[in-house]
């Protein structure tokens, strides 16, 4: 009997197939690399809880077409939205939200990965049952270049990474590929390129959601690797990570693996160091202040601590580091942001503390407590949407003349 294929215009950002008894979700833009837009995560969440919830839904694979999974966020629209006060909460709302739902979905989860999966488009990828990587696969938490946060549930997961590879990945940014992410953790199985496409077949063919059967047929592609001697994954390279990125303070952490870059053999330390000194002094203590906090919380807890922090750096609550990131590297391409403050020693506990501080309780992130109420908490009931859209419509209503317009645009 023919598999029925249910499909969805090909020109939507997020195409959703039904073939027999497994799902199939592409996130649909190649030109931009299938970055992760406000109507891309909307559209994720309406696919994916549809599926959840439809029982003849065994499997549901999630891929991305052209040559890249997802670049990560659509950082173009954080930047051009900087102008009206949280016009992008909406975004980092859903997709958190998202994040919860993908790790706890109640259906086996496969990602076909190939080419980029950094930042958020690499939240789609890790936490699956089944993440399958080529080796022309690219991993990154690059937040920290722009000022930002590995965010999208990443102090959970980084913070659970062998020994301190976690802070290393976030701090850095350091890039994973093929093999590497698997030998990390961030991945299940690697499967050579050419052969992705019939893998995808066989899951089709497949309409099981039993997880022996699936990880059986991912066997039969996946292939056995060693690390390359200069991967930082090396035995000799892990430890040297595990000492310095053990330490308390961002400050510590830089002067105990520049002594390291000193000693024979250690030359890979210094174009590491190098880079880490032009980051954002804070970004990159925020950044270890979430991995580290994430060791000893929930997903939930990290999610609700992670919209806290983006959306205080999205309100510029104590540096405009995030925007200038996005301009010197995306915009204008100068790729020499200047930060401020621009040393570490500059950035106060007391200034961190305010990017960490809990907003009122009914407008945290609404992570749902009980398994029966798990797609409730949505954007659209939550204060936000109602305070963010009735403040839209006034600005609307009054003509940008009008004095005291600034006023409204603060209070969104």
């Amino acid at each position: 009997m023919a598999q029925e294929i249910v499909k969805l215009d090909r020109e939507d950002v997020v195409i959703a197939e039904e073939i027999g008894g497994v799902g199939v979700i592409t996130i649909n833009r190649p030109k931009q690399l299938n970055v992760l837009s406000n109507k891309v995560i909307l559209l994720l969440g309406e696919k994916l809880e549809k599926l959840e919830k439809d029982d003849s839904t065994k499997l549901v694979i999630i891929k991305g077409a052209g040559k890249a999974f997802s670049a990560g966020g659509d950082l173009k629209m954080f930047y051009y939205g900087q102008k009206t006060r949280d016009s992008c909460l909406e975004a980092t709302y859903r997709m958190y939200w998202l994040c919860y739902h993908i790790h706890t979905y109640k259906k086996p989860l496969v990602a076909l990965v190939h080419g980029m999966s950094m930042g958020g488009g690499a939240s789609l990828m890790t936490p699956m049952k089944f993440s399958v990587v080529t080796e022309k696969t690219v991993f990154s938490t690059p937040e920290t270049l722009i000022g930002f946060h590995p965010d999208c549930g990443f102090s959970y997961m980084l913070s659970r990474l062998s020994g301190r590879l976690g802070e290393y990945l976030g701090l850095t940014g350091a890039r994973l590929k093929g093999k590497e992410v698997v030998a990390a953790g961030l991945a299940t199985h690697i499967v050579p390129s050419q052969k992705l496409v019939e893998l995808e077949k066989c899951l089709l063919s497949l309409n099981s959601g039993d997880e022996n059967a699936i990880e059986s047929v991912i066997k039969e592609f996946s292939t056995d690797f060693e690390i390359h001697e200069n991967s930082i994954l090396q035995l000799n390279r892990m430890s040297i990570i595990n000492e310095c990125f053990s330490k308390d303070t961002v400050e510590e952490i830089l002067m105990s693996f520049e002594a390291e870059a000193h000693k024979l053999g250690n030359d890979w330390i210094q174009p590491v160091l190098k880079h880490l000194k032009r980051l954002s002094p804070t970004g990159l203590k925020i950044t270890l202040r979430s991995i580290r906090e994430g060791r000893k919380q929930t997903l939930s807890e990290c999610l609700k601590k992670e919209f806290r922090i983006s959306n205080n750096i999205l309100r510029k609550t104590i540096s405009n580091d995030f925007y200038e990131g996005i301009s010197a590297i995306v915009i204008n391409k100068k790729k020499s942001p200047k930060w401020c403050p621009t040393t570490l020693e500059e950035v106060k506990d007391e200034q961190v503390n305010l990017i960490f501080k809990n907003f009122e309780q009914h407008l945290e992130l609404q992570i749902p407590e009980k398994n029966e109420q798990r797609w409730k908490g949505k954007y659209d009931n939550s204060p936000h949407y109602y305070r963010i859209n009735q403040a839209m419509k006034i600005q609307k209503v009054l003509p940008s003349t009008t004095p005291g317009i600034g006023l409204i645009q603060s209070a969104l």
